[in-house]
């Protein structure tokens, strides 16, 4: 999970690593897809979270920690840029896609993250223990 603050992900890929994380749970566990116990209790007992939560966790944490820098920060500047693309090429999905998807779920707006405690308490996704 190192740098994931900073992938730009599709949802087919937060659904394949939630894939390989559940794989490696059941690895854990002792337990295969023959055995058909749910993903929820396999979760439930080791008390993990879903992989892309963890990272959508790190991202909204990283943006954070980016807004309260100084404003001459590369990271900040980066963010703020606004790039042209020509209009007959298909846009990448962009961290600042990610990232508002994001803010979309948690019902957040962005502005919150001046007020440090309170953008980490709303940023956080517990753990299910």
């Amino acid at each position: 999970m190192h740098g994931a603050e900073t992938w730009a992900l599709k949802k087919i890929d937060e659904k394949k690593l939630d894939m390989v994380e559940m794989r490696m749970l059941r690895w854990m566990c002792g337990v295969t897809r023959i055995d058909k116990i749910r993903t929820e209790v396999i979760k439930g007992t080791t008390g993990v979270r879903e992989l892309s939560d963890k990272i959508q966790e790190s991202r909204l944490r990283w943006y954070g920690h980016v807004m309260i820098g100084d404003e001459q920060y590369i990271g900040r500047r980066v963010m703020e840029m606004e790039v042209q693309v020509p209009s007959r090429r298909k846009l990448k999905r962009r961290w600042m896609d990610c990232f508002k998807d994001n803010l979309r779920s948690k019902d957040l707006t962005g502005d919150e993250v001046w007020d440090r405690g309170r953008w980490r308490t709303l940023a956080r996704n517990i753990d299910p223990t």
